[in-house]
């Protein structure tokens, strides 16, 4: 009787114990009461912005004495936002009718958004937070207070995009894009799809944080532009030194950062002029491969970066000259090795005239000279200066592989 009654009681001391761990729901929170943002916009603020005493209070707690911010958000609204195939973009231009866009102004983005909630029902959440968009102005003054206030947020994601904007930020959030009923949606398809198309470079917010927090490499950001039709193109990219943007690229040079990188897929068109009258052909990259190798000389790294590229013949705008014609073909690939050599070096020089390692040879640099840069090199800044003076032999090999569905 007594062992029988002894199971008994471990037998509820257990249930006991077990009976808390199964109420998971206790601190739900439904979908409903979040005020799910989507996207967020950040803009150097105009003086005399409206400014309310939330997270400080002027007789006792004065303000900090910084520049305004304006910051805007996309709230998606409960019950309009598509969810199946059949309900997919195309079906309205008019973003009012899925999301809600508001703006405040603060001194940082702390401070913004705490005065964005005063104005929200619903708790602020940024678990599904997509696109965040900064205007080149705010930019070039620096940004470490997104990076701070972002990276500590455990609810946003490292695949989120970070770009920066030509123009006003919150007028891409603004947008009426007709392919799609999200603006924000269709800002992260453009460059989702740029990836695919070999366009651009995979350069997710995670891989901008680590990239800058490198101490032989810095972070690059896509450089977009809102055209007249609502549009998003991507105009380059945008180069940083620590936190702050030191310039811009052509969108031609993406294609030169990714030759370098070797960053696959491929997919920028150039034209190729060869001698005569009007001798022209649009060619495509479909493929590269790229190897580094680096030395120090006379005290200074040195780079010997060797490209080989695979093209395609995709256009042929003069008829009186044939493809088949003995040494034709040779001459594109000569004409493109040149083309590809100068833009690769023309990117190089603009990144090192400012100290910006966007391709990250200094980490290759920490990786096969370990010694050299303990020695020499040590921090970031140093990094940065020693950099400017780097020597670079680049070599480039180009195949035509493919010359369309006609011989000639």
């Amino acid at each position: 009787m007594n062992k029988r009654w002894s199971s008994l009681v471990k037998l509820s001391a257990a249930m006991a114990l077990l009976v808390p761990l199964l109420a998971g729901c206790w601190d739900r929170l439904e979908i409903e009461d979040r005020a799910v943002v989507l996207g967020v916009s950040i803009d150097k603020a105009k003086r005399g912005s409206d400014n309310d005493d939330v997270t400080h209070y002027s007789g006792t707690m004065p303000a900090p004495q910084l520049g305004m911010i304006r910051v805007a958000v996309q709230i998606a609204l409960p019950g309009r936002i598509p969810l199946g195939p059949g309900e997919g973009g195309g079906g309205t231009s008019d973003p009012k009718q899925t999301v809600w866009l508001i703006h405040v102004d603060g001194y940082t983005l702390d401070d913004a958004f705490m005065k964005l909630q005063q104005q929200v029902s619903s708790r602020i959440f940024f678990g599904h937070l997509r696109v965040i968009v900064i205007s080149q102005e705010y930019a070039k003054t620096g940004i470490d207070n997104v990076n701070d206030f972002f990276r500590r947020n455990s609810e946003v994601r490292r695949m989120a995009w970070l770009m920066v904007s030509k123009g006003s930020a919150m007028a891409f959030l603004k947008a009426a894009p007709k392919l799609e009923r999200i603006p924000t949606l269709y800002l992260m398809s453009t460059l989702d799809e740029g990836i695919n198309m070999g366009k651009f470079p995979r350069d997710y917010i995670g891989i901008f944080w680590s990239n800058s927090s490198k101490k032989g490499e810095e972070g690059f950001l896509p450089y977009v532009e809102l055209r007249e039709e609502q549009n998003v193109e991507i105009q380059g990219l945008a180069y940083f030194k620590g936190s702050k943007m030191m310039g811009t690229t052509k969108p031609l040079q993406i294609g030169s950062f990714m030759a370098i990188k070797g960053v696959n897929p491929a997919g920028y068109h150039v034209y190729v002029m060869l001698e005569g009258p009007q001798r022209m052909v649009m060619t495509t990259t479909t493929h590269r491969n790229t190897k580094w190798k680096a030395s120090i000389r006379d005290g200074k790294p040195h780079f010997t970066i060797q490209i080989v590229l695979e093209v395609n013949i995709e256009e042929k705008l003069n008829k009186e000259f044939k493809l088949d014609q003995p040494g034709v073909v040779q001459q594109i690939q000569d004409v493109e090795v040149g083309k590809a050599k100068k833009l690769c070096r023309q990117l190089i020089e603009q990144t090192q005239r400012v100290g910006s390692d966007i391709f990250g040879f200094g980490e290759y640099i920490r990786a096969k000279k370990p010694g050299y840069w303990n020695a020499k090199i040590k921090t970031k800044e140093q990094w940065q200066e020693t950099y400017k003076d780097m020597d670079f032999d680049i070599n480039v090999i180009v195949n035509v592989r493919r010359v369309g569905m006609k011989a000639s």
